[in-house]
């Protein structure tokens, strides 16, 4: 399709315009786009399809982002002690360890440092 196409019509399935969509796709249709390229002088007609579902939980990947970690840093690496302090972690005194949210560990790409 050309870059001149564009979307004129989307219409949620079970509106009428889909009636011929959802007897074919049933409760997977989403909804139907009609796409017009006026240099082609051609109409598309597309559906958007459910292919597959499961469960989600979308807080779960929140959590394990903001999860605090346990990392090792040693004595002299002061320059990535002072990165991970600048970034939020906290020195865990009885545990000899640093503490920051896994999505900031990922950030340093300090993965392999990770303890536990």
């Amino acid at each position: 399709m050309s870059s001149n196409g564009s979307v004129s019509r989307k219409l949620a399935s079970g509106k009428p315009g889909t009636k011929k969509m959802v007897e074919q796709y049933g409760d997977s249709l989403i909804c139907v786009r009609y796409r017009y390229d006026a240099e082609k002088k051609t109409r598309y007609k597309t559906v958007e399809i459910i292919i597959d579902k499961g469960f989600w939980d979308p807080e779960a990947g929140a959590l394990k982002e903001n999860k605090k970690v346990e990392i090792k840093v040693g004595y002299n690496e002061t320059e990535l002690r002072a990165r991970v302090k600048a970034e939020g972690g906290t020195w865990n005194r009885e545990k000899r360890v640093w503490e920051l949210g896994f999505k900031k560990v990922k950030k340093l790409s300090l993965l392999n440092r990770i303890i536990g």
